[in-house]
């Protein structure tokens, strides 16, 4: 019951609860339930999906959920040897726990089924827990699934899903989830088109990273350039075709600092013509001090001179 899980899980709660009801009836294709013990570990059976190697298997698997579930993606562990996904190793998917930064709120158990179902034709590309068996190999796999039993939920191959029928849709008939599934599968084409260049999923990300690293280097190098022909343009060209190769942003710094203490002649230029200034401002002011010191002295002696006079007049 609902009473018997921590209360600050009561959202992840109510939500297995509700999807546990909705899946609690097996389909032709899949059928998942929580163990009677922990609501958060789930089993669940799918079929293989129609025209491929997989096709007449039925596989078994274990999916673990976090207490944060749905805001954070549950572990997908497959326990029926496949030739696709390594057994009892959390699986990389879109969907997993690999790549939260992937995963949805909107998608759920029912979603993480379909898609499985959808993601077992495509390639490993070397991803976690992603395996690269022959067809004839899988096709064995297949057959030999049947007969796997489950020591933990007691679910039987032969009898974990409805039996198909003639008038059975071959893939799992679910709009909402089926598109949500197409979303997610649509990561995985993309992923392994990045695979085929060189790069998978999360690679693709480094790569945006790496990108917008190597723009912002870019820019960093156009501006040491045009600081440099700005500063001393007949001194370097970082376009020549001495140079054995381009330094790096910081080098170009580097430079542009030492070369701006070697040559200060450009800076110190405006100052090195105010001492012409200077010195004739000098001069003329001590022309005017000497000037004065003379019309003073003269004023003086005219001074003395007239009481000079006036005392011989008196005599």
């Amino acid at each position: 019951s609902e009473s018997t899980y921590d209360l600050r899980n009561h959202s992840s709660v109510k939500r297995l609860m509700k999807e546990a009801a909705e899946l609690r009836d097996p389909t032709e294709h899949y059928h998942a339930q929580p163990l009677e013990d922990n609501l958060f570990e789930w089993h669940f059976s799918v079929r293989g999906p129609p025209d491929s190697d997989f096709d007449g298997g039925v596989y078994h698997g274990r999916i673990v959920l976090p207490p944060e579930y749905p805001m954070k993606p549950p572990s997908i562990i497959l326990l029926t040897p496949n030739g696709r996904f390594e057994v009892g190793k959390k699986i990389c998917l879109s969907i997993s726990g690999h790549h939260p930064e992937t995963w949805q709120p909107s998608w759920s158990i029912r979603t993480a089924l379909i898609a499985i179902i959808g993601f077992m034709p495509t390639k490993g590309e070397g991803a976690i827990g992603s395996l690269d068996y022959t067809p004839e190999e899988r096709r064995a796999l297949a057959k030999k699934s049947l007969d796997f039993c489950c020591d933990a939920c007691s679910s039987c191959m032969r009898s974990a899903l409805l039996e198909l029928s003639p008038d059975s849709d071959p893939r799992p008939v679910d709009p909402q989830a089926h598109r949500l599934a197409q979303q997610i599968k649509f990561k995985a084409e993309s992923s392994s088109s990045a695979a085929d260049s060189g790069s998978s999923v999360a690679a693709a990300s480094s790569n945006s990273e790496s990108s917008a690293t190597a723009e912002r280097d870019a820019e960093d190098t156009a501006s040491a350039e045009q600081a440099e022909s700005s500063s001393v343009a007949p001194q370097t060209s970082s376009e020549g075709p001495s140079v054995p190769a381009a330094p790096s942003p910081r080098q170009r710094r580097s430079q542009n600092q030492s070369q701006s203490l070697r040559y200060p002649a450009f800076t110190a230029s405006p100052a090195a013509q105010l001492p012409p200034q200077d010195t004739s401002h000098t001069a003329t002011a001590v022309l005017i001090v000497l000037l004065t010191l003379a019309l003073a002295a003269l004023i003086f002696r005219r001074i003395y001179l007239a009481h000079e006079y006036k005392f011989d007049y008196e005599l």
